[in-house]
């Protein structure tokens, strides 16, 4: 069906208003206009552009360099060239492997720095100067919330990278975003009933939380199922993104009579709380007639690098890991490895399979309009690309599908092989009302 059919038209005082106010602010107005049909960047030769949108520098500079790998081998894939990786395992796929609606696909990038203003201003340049029609990426809460935000108002679709606030597709969700990546409200779900069984109901703890939207959402999640399990909260601390020195937050801590420590942190910010944790001995420690015990809500395999020998035996929760057998997670790795020489982290993978589900979305719509593109993504339901049948809630965008929960090796056999998967939880234990967290999602912008 072509869009003249599939979507309404633009009236010409939009048009006009639209042309005035981007004229008005000295760039030249993004709209086309195809048998008086209209949106942002409309393709009009041989390719398609996508803007990616990563921490190249910053405090999750590591995870930004992975997804960028992963983007640029979505490409690969997309454009026929390579082995296709889960372009082979995803189902149902709409996918030729002819680029996208028969366009090529082409890229430019952006350094979110992992600062909202930085973000928004590098999507901004990706949609006003380069023409992108989609814009991805982030390893930030409150990036992906900034760029959500820009990218509904301009009328593009986001696909969201490394996002785990309930805020994302919670109170902030959008009609243009979508997130595959889990929120902190499934990591507390699935996170309760194993520190339950390693550590018991009656534990006291005290959380180190990133000042941030994240970090907030991280606590609440955590604090509100570790609670009704028993457990008391002695403190929750908040600290600066990128502090480097966590020794003053620490220090309090081993005199508190806390018996657990959880760390709220990401990124070298988790590697460095985690390392000069254990410097101060906290997990030699006994409390309470208790050995002391870290918690890490949020793990990537970087972040375990990054911490070495400190991670072994800590808990978390992750949203995908290099070591799932299913054969999407196999044809990924093997893409990725042959590639690179290594294996991808949770943010590589996330960051590839939006690329894919985009891509597919559009061919699914024949269209390029995020309209159409929008309404193929709700509801749809796919499997293929690791964590098992996966599904677009059309309700808030959310992603559904199994949560690992990982602990730190204590035998390593690599060393990337550095988190081991303890519980696979069934989306069925994760999965909440689609109003419990507010929000709307509002209209498509075209």
């Amino acid at each position: 069906m072509s869009d003249d059919s599939k979507f309404s038209t633009l009236s010409r005082r939009g048009f006009l208003k639209a042309s005035m106010a981007a004229a008005a602010a000295g760039a030249a107005p993004t709209f086309f206009i195809n048998n008086a049909n209209a949106y942002v960047n409309a393709p009009t030769g041989g390719t398609v552009t996508l803007g990616f949108n990563v921490p190249q520098t910053g405090a999750y500079a590591d995870e930004g360099a992975d997804e960028l790998r992963a983007y640029k081998l979505a490409v690969k894939h997309l454009n026929g060239e390579g082995d296709g990786g889960m372009m082979n395992t995803m189902k149902p796929l709409s996918l030729k492997g002819n680029g996208v609606l028969g366009k090529k696909v082409a890229y430019v990038t952006g350094d979110t720095q992992t600062k909202s203003d930085a973000a928004r201003a590098s999507a901004k340049r990706m949609i006003e100067k380069d023409g992108a029609l989609m814009i991805t990426g982030g390893s930030s809460s409150g990036v992906a919330i900034a760029v959500q935000g820009l990218c509904q108002d301009a009328g593009v679709i986001f696909m969201a990278g490394l996002t785990h606030s309930n805020d994302t597709t919670g109170k902030d969700r959008r009609k243009h975003g979508f997130r595959h990546f889990f929120n902190t409200e499934m990591s507390g779900a699935a996170l309760a009933p194993i520190l339950e069984k390693e550590f018991g109901k009656d534990r006291t703890a005290y959380h180190l939380t990133a000042d941030y939207t994240w970090g907030w959402s991280q606590e609440g999640s955590i604090k509100k199922y570790t609670e009704a399990l028993g457990w008391q909260t002695k403190a929750a601390v908040r600290t600066p993104l990128g502090a480097g020195d966590f020794s003053q937050y620490i220090t309090p801590v081993l005199n508190s009579g806390a018996d657990v420590l959880v760390l709220n942190h990401y990124g070298k910010d988790m590697v460095n709380s985690l390392t000069q944790a254990v410097q101060f001995g906290l997990r030699d420690k006994q409390v309470n007639g208790k050995d002391f015990q870290i918690v890490v809500p949020l793990f990537s395999r970087l972040m375990a690098q990054g911490a070495g020998e400190n991670i072994k035996g800590i808990y978390g929760s992750t949203n995908w890991n290099w070591s799932l057998t299913d054969e999407g997670s196999k044809a990924f790795v093997k893409s990725f490895g042959a590639e690179y020489g290594f294996p991808p982290s949770q943010a590589a993978h996330t960051c590839y399979v939006q690329t894919l589900l985009y891509a597919n979305a559009c061919e699914m719509a024949g269209t390029f309009n995020p309209c159409g593109v929008i309404e193929a993504l709700e509801g749809f339901k796919f499997e293929g690309m690791g964590n098992g049948p996966t599904e677009y809630r059309a309700e808030d965008h959310q992603c559904f599908k199994d949560v690992l929960v990982v602990r730190g090796n204590q035998n390593p056999t690599s060393q990337f092989d550095l988190l081991e998967v303890v519980n696979v939880t069934p989306r069925s234990a994760v999965e909440y009302a689609p109003d419990m967290l507010g929000g709307q999602l509002g209209s498509c912008n075209a």
